[in-house]
């Protein structure tokens, strides 16, 4: 919300500018501008009228629409209803039922969660005046009539007519069991219990135009109305008969306890507990107004007596377009929750609410009165729900003088309240004792880890002794050891000190992200070593934000360590295949010296290795497999199945190998190898019959030659023979 222009009703009696400043009195009320939503409506529209919930506001518009509204204005909900100006929007206590009408004679009311509704529309367009909406019960008002629909028991609606023939009816407004309305000869009462009307309040300024200064009603509660017309104000009272003077009068009556004419027209009416806030219009014939005042909308708070009233406070509203204005297009309406007062015109929309301790604190402290300031702020610590404000108020009212602060530092101690200052406490070129800065950290460490942690991270270090806030630390510690806060603050403090080992310790134990950050902005690639193992365990999407960084670093530290670069580039290798990929040649030798069991899923799963220095490493220390992989993905595949044969004597792998390979010629090459050997020929016999007709392998096998298992082995090669030929 924008904040509003206003300006103080001038006196009858002219001041110099000092004396003027010097007099001014503080303002009893702030105001806002309903903006987000609201701006942009009424620039293409203007407001005909509003009815506020304690849940959202509806906003009426010339153009025929209905607008909700959450309470900043934004916009959350349209409807497109009539042509012509929207007249009155009502709402159920709820607020899931709304009631419209309009100048074209039409009435809606319907459910905003539900598809129940009542629709109707009158022969006469143009008088539809306002209607009031209860669960069961509408009222409608017409130029000249008042009617209630009734819902039945067969859930029907019955239509009764109230009132007719007195002239045009301009507003009604309905609480509890009582109805308001009121037409060109006055305001009548009616209770809905009985089905009584209670009075007729005679309108006064009977020389002003209805239509231009129109009544305005309002109920301060179940049994009080209030009501507004031209410049006089009545206050009426609805009263309970005594059993002896009933008779044939209505059970009620109604007592008028204040009527007094104001000096101004008024726009609108709203409660104040024992006071009135009065929208007004102000008189023309006002000589002692100044001209620039003459058009602006007044509000005005004012205390009614029996037969006149105080004028509390009075305030004139910059509301846009003004001077375009007239009586009859302000309005007032008022959220009772929240004390909020809506000031409606055409162009705009103003929120009004009383200031509060901190509006008060602060108009004194811009009106530079520092010691009322002071004396406000320490007596507001004996409410904790204003002790916050009372200390950011501090900052402005003691300055730089450091003896004040300290007291006021003390003052807080004694009620026991140190948490609510801290943050207000001077940090920068004043400064206070370090005492009184470690007094407040020992009062956060008490009850608030969490706070603590926040002040040492927000307060420079230099505030206080480090060493006393670690040893106090240390302290809780012994009696909470596994606080990740505490923990994690200790590790802060240490780095302050840079005791960089102590931090890094506390961070590896606790596997914090910052200890990526610790390393590589203190340099401390030669302190992990040995933590290498426990570092790259970390989190992956830690390792993958910052190894990036400094894992370049971390490998010149452990060119002389090899075993533990070897773990390191291993563990960042099966992280990130291709993070490390200028540092796979050197992880060859790496896994051969260390790791010989990893050495071929590496070759297996880089692409970025030189294939040549990985056959000379392992052909230089006789790793056959590793041999027969490199041979075999260099193309020489037949060298590579005849170390399989010859060095392994392996004939399950070189069938697999084989197998894998596919070639006519690795089959006649296993086939030459194992003719002289009976269990390779036991085990070609057992998978050649898928791959290769067995029948050649039969015919090179000599007479007389034992061959285990060969029965078994003739009937799986029938076996496979049967399998393909179905």
């Amino acid at each position: 919300m924008a904040e509003v222009e206003k300006g103080r009703k001038p006196s009858e009696e002219s001041t110099d500018d000092s004396e003027e400043e010097d007099s001014e009195e503080e303002p009893k009320l702030k105001y806002e501008r309903l903006a987000n939503g609201v701006t942009e409506i009424l620039q293409k529209d203007a407001a005909s009228c509003m009815t506020v919930h304690d849940k959202f506001l509806a906003l009426g518009t010339h153009f025929g629409k209905v607008f909700l509204l959450d309470i900043q204005g934004n916009l959350t909900q349209k409807f497109e209803i009539s042509p012509v100006k929207i007249n009155q929007i009502s709402l159920d206590e709820s607020g899931e039922h709304m009631g419209i009408c309009s100048e074209d004679g039409k009435v809606q009311v319907f459910g905003l969660y539900t598809r129940e509704g009542f629709h109707e529309n009158f022969d006469c367009p143009d008088t539809i005046v306002c209607l009031f909406l209860k669960l069961v019960l509408i009222w409608i008002s017409l130029v000249t009539h008042l009617l209630l629909y009734e819902k039945n028991w067969l859930n029907r609606w019955k239509t009764s007519t109230l009132h007719e023939g007195e002239g045009t009816i301009t507003n009604v407004q309905w609480r509890a069991n009582l109805i308001a309305w009121a037409n060109n000869m006055g305001v009548k009462i009616y209770d809905i219990s009985t089905k009584q009307r209670i009075t007729n309040v005679l309108r006064d300024n009977v020389s002003l135009r209805p239509d231009m200064y129109p009544c305005s009603l309002c109920w301060k509660d179940n049994s009080t109305l209030i009501i507004g017309w031209g410049s006089s104000i009545k206050i009426c009272v609805v009263k309970e008969r005594g059993h002896t003077e009933l008779r044939d009068l209505p059970s009620r009556y109604v007592e008028i306890v204040s009527a007094f004419e104001t000096e101004f027209f008024i726009s609108g009416l709203a409660p104040l507990a024992d006071q009135l806030v009065t929208l007004y219009f102000v008189k023309e014939n006002s000589d002692h107004m100044e001209e620039e005042f003459r058009a602006r909308p007044c509000l005005d708070i004012i205390q009614p007596l029996p037969e006149g009233y105080e004028e509390i406070s009075s305030d004139a509203l910059t509301v846009r377009n003004f001077q375009e204005n007239e009586c009859r297009d302000y309005r007032l309406e008022h959220s009772e929750g929240e004390s909020l007062y809506y000031i409606i015109s055409p162009k705009d929309i103003v929120v009004a609410k009383e200031r509060d301790q901190d509006d008060h604190i602060d108009w004194l402290l811009d009106k530079k009165k520092y010691e009322v300031g002071v004396i406000i702020i320490q007596s507001s610590r004996l409410h904790v729900g204003t002790l916050y404000f009372a200390s950011r108020k501090c900052q402005k009212v003691l300055g730089k003088n450091m003896e004040l602060w300290e007291n006021e530092v003390y003052r807080f101690k004694t009620i026991g309240q140190l948490k609510a200052i801290s943050q207000y406490l001077p940090r920068g070129d004043l400064r206070l004792r370090p005492a009184i800065y470690e007094m407040i950290l020992h009062e956060f460490l008490k009850s608030d880890y969490e706070g603590f942690a926040t002040l040492i991270r927000e307060w420079p270090g230099e505030l206080y002794n480090n060493m006393t806030i670690v040893q106090a630390v240390t302290d809780h510690l012994k009696k909470d050891p596994m606080n990740s806060t505490l923990l994690t603050t200790l590790a802060e403090l240490y780095t302050y000190d840079q005791r960089y080992d102590r931090a890094l310790e506390i961070y590896l134990r606790l596997r914090h992200k910052d200890v990526y950050q610790l390393i590589h902005k203190h340099d401390l690639f030669s302190s992990i070593e040995d933590k290498i193992v426990l570092l790259m365990d970390f989190d992956k999407e830690v390792i993958r934000q910052h190894m990036h960084n400094c894992f370049i670093k971390v490998v010149e530290e452990l060119r002389d360590r090899p075993e533990l670069l070897h773990i390191y580039l291993h563990k960042l290798f099966k992280r990130d295949h291709h993070k490390g990929q200028r540092y796979h040649e050197r992880q060859i030798g790496l896994y051969a010296e260390y790791d010989r069991p990893n050495l071929l899923p590496f070759l297996r799963d880089s692409i970025h290795c030189p294939l040549e220095k990985a056959l000379e490493i392992c052909q230089e220390r006789n790793f056959v497999e590793e041999t027969v992989f490199l041979l075999s993905r260099m193309g020489n595949c037949r060298r590579a199945l005849q170390m399989i044969m010859e060095e392994l004597e392996d004939v399950d792998k070189a069938i697999e190998f084989a197998k894998e390979q596919d070639d006519a010629e690795l089959w006649e090459d296993l086939i030459s190898y194992s003719i002289d050997k009976p269990p390779f020929i036991t085990g070609l016999l057992n998978n050649i019959g898928t791959h290769v007709d067995p029948i050649l392998l039969i015919h090179r096998i000599k007479e007389g030659m034992e061959i285990p298992n060969l029965r078994d082995s003739l009937v799986k090669i029938l076996q496979d023979y049967n399998l393909q030929v179905a």
